[in-house]
């Protein structure tokens, strides 16, 4: 098949709309429902994300994506009891792949809503029902179990967007996009992230031990395909902060690192203690985790509302106590896909537990950013490499 007929593009007065091969075969199959423009972009976008990040790491990748960006990326790596509770995976059997979208899912779940998912692995039973648990309009992956395809088309009313891609294309060397009439050209960007990209340390402190250098590979991975300015945070194989899209480069770091901050404000123990109403559903857990952990709670327990949400009225978090919580975070690694231009950046990554950075390098203030880093005794690698995505 060299073409595919859409409903409509970006929104529902763009047509015609379609996605075609000017030589050769489409790399994908849909496999059920019917995805849309935005869908493709995602689920192509997602797609190359997980396939490197992949290669890089060694381990099963997973990502999810939000009006072509992800809300989350991550390696399969086995999940704490933490972990499995503030993701809603407790009690349930997870694979390697599985766990590596539980982790990318679970990093900004409010994002996430409604996410295109991408697997670099084939997707299994255990990922299915996982998946099929979650607001989700589509997932992409090189295949599927019976077993696993024949869970998801039971999701959205039998209209879950399912599509396979051939895990052994590969895409021209020159690529063409049109804005306003006008047809732009551009080298793909076929730049490799790995470990020989970390050698360049340029701070005093000079130890990186291998998480870190693994949680460098899933930031600029990550970033690669995250709309520009764009910073992400990472802990132990998960992105747990993504700001994409700002332009200043101080607030995708401020953006990231406050959705870092709700990622660990998620574990406190009195969020973990919350007594939910019999038969919530899991969107309106997430929407009422994010409002408890807000500075607008106290108002809200003021309205009572609380009692549509919570057995018991729950004791506030207290302003005091998320600070005194997030200061406890430590090993995180932020990447920039461009440099920092000052040490305001440095300065903020810290508040939220960052211990290594890797970026481009290359700013005139890079001394005063190299003098920020090493007074806090924090790694900072150049690779000398920016990573736009537009």
């Amino acid at each position: 098949m060299r073409e595919l007929e859409l409903k409509y593009g970006c929104n529902p007065n763009q047509k015609p709309a379609r996605i075609f091969m000017e030589e050769g075969e489409l790399p994908i199959q849909v496999l059920n429902g019917k995805p849309g423009y935005i869908n493709f972009l995602d689920a192509l976008n997602s797609w190359q994300l997980v396939k490197e990040l992949k290669e890089a790491t060694g381990l099963p990748a997973a990502a999810s994506f939000k009006h072509v960006s992800p809300a989350g990326a991550a390696v399969g790596t086995p999940l704490s009891d933490v972990e499995k509770k503030i993701y809603f995976a407790e009690g349930m059997e997870l694979s390697p792949i599985a766990c590596a979208y539980v982790r990318a899912r679970g990093a900004d779940r409010l994002c996430s809503y409604g996410d295109w998912a991408a697997l670099s692995d084939v997707c299994d039973a255990a990922t299915a029902r996982y998946l099929a648990l979650e607001v989700s309009d589509g997932v992409i992956a090189p295949g599927y179990t019976d077993e696993a395809l024949e869970i998801l088309k039971t999701k959205r009313k039998g209209g879950y967007n399912v599509v396979q891609i051939d895990p052994d294309y590969v895409p021209r060397e020159v690529e063409h996009k049109d804005v306003f009439g006008v047809t732009f050209e551009q080298g793909r960007n076929n730049f490799a992230i790995n470990e020989s990209l970390l050698n360049n340390i340029v701070t005093d402190n000079k130890e990186l031990p291998d998480n870190a250098k693994r949680d460098m590979l899933v930031a600029l991975i990550t970033l690669k395909y995250t709309q520009s300015n764009s910073v992400c945070y990472v802990k132990d194989g998960q992105a747990i902060g993504v700001g994409a899209g700002q332009q200043s480069r101080i607030h995708c770091t401020r953006l990231a690192g406050s959705k870092a901050d709700n990622w660990l404000l998620r574990q406190h123990p009195k969020v973990l203690d919350l007594q939910f109403v019999d038969g919530i559903r899991r969107p309106d857990r997430d929407n009422a985790i994010d409002v408890y952990i807000s500075d607008e709670y106290e108002d809200v327990l003021a309205e009572g509302v609380w009692q549509n949400t919570f057995q018991v009225k729950p004791e506030v978090l207290t302003l005091e106590e998320k600070k005194a919580w997030i200061a406890t975070q430590s090993g995180v690694t932020v990447g920039s896909d461009a440099f920092f231009p000052f040490g305001d950046n440095v300065e903020r990554a810290r508040k939220s537990g960052v211990r290594y950075i890797v970026q481009p390098g290359g700013s005139i203030r890079d001394d005063h950013v190299i003098a920020t880093c090493n007074k806090y005794g924090i790694v900072m690698a150049f690779t000398g490499m920016r990573l736009f995505h537009h």
